[in-house]
Formats: C-alpha cells, structure tokens, sequence
C-alpha cells in the first residue's frame, strides 16, 4: 500500500504542475507525452451545498485512482460522513475548516492554511468547509469517493 501512497502523491504532483501551465506558452507540447489544462479551462460542476469540484483525472464515482479539485465557497460546510478509502488532501488557496466525529460542530473545527497536507482515513467521521472565505482543495483518493452520512 506504500507503493500505491507514493504513486497518488507522485501523480498528484504531476498534476498539479501541469494543471499551473498557461495556454500562452509558443511552444508545443506532445500530446503523447503530457496532457494540460489552464486554469481557464479547467471545467468546475456546482455539486450543491456550497461546494463546487473539478475532476482532473480519473472518476471519483468508479473504482481506481482519481484527482479533483473541490473550492468550497465561503459559510458552506459539509455534514459527518465518511468515505470508504484514504483520501490525501492539499489545501491550494484560503483556508479550510475540518472536524472529526459524528456531532456537527464548526466551532470546533480547525483551520488548515494555504498548502496544508491532509489525510482522510477511510471509514472515519469528519466534516468540513470553508468559513469567511473560499478554500480550492486538491483530493487524491481510490474510487469510488462515495461519501456516507454518519448517524448523529
């Protein structure tokens, strides 16, 4: 499972690198080589509840490796759920809340700046958001990313 870690981090990297190119380079790329989306054209979905998510690769709704981006919008936060799998998180701008545990509780949360590293274990309770400001998450995780409501 290491290995697997390493890799997920590895490809996040790689991702995130090519995801900062600009479209106004001279030069071309081979296609066959690298894949690369300006920030222009990166495709944000509204999934409701204050959160917005780019899928950069992968699908987080089928098994095997996927990377989004979540910018959770300012006073938005999610309920206690879980998700089956680890999921590795890097917090790209603002700052984003989280907690743990099955009682919703913001005020106990605790902030994670700007290029934080997280870790969601699978199967364990946590929620979180964004409080006065946006925060744009990165989220590397085995599909599928399924979250779960946890009982209250």
């Amino acid at each position: 499972m290491k290995s697997s870690k390493a890799l997920v981090l590895s490809s996040s990297l790689i991702l995130l690198a090519a995801a900062t190119l600009t479209s106004g380079s001279t030069q071309s790329l081979d296609p066959k080589a690298l894949r690369f989306t300006p920030p222009d054209q990166i495709h944000w979905v509204d999934n409701g509840g204050g959160a917005l998510q780019a899928v950069l690769a992968g699908d987080p709704n089928k098994p095997g490796l996927y990377v989004v981006m979540v910018k959770w919008t300012a006073h938005h936060m999610s309920q206690p759920h879980f998700h089956p799998h680890d999921r590795f998180i890097t917090v790209l701008s603002g700052t984003w809340w989280v907690g743990t545990g099955h009682k919703f509780d913001p005020d106990s949360t605790v902030p994670m700046p700007t290029g934080s590293f997280v870790i969601h274990y699978g199967q364990q309770v946590h929620y979180d958001g964004a409080k006065d400001g946006d925060a744009v998450l990165e989220i590397v995780g085995e599909g599928p990313a399924t979250p779960t409501p946890a009982e209250q």
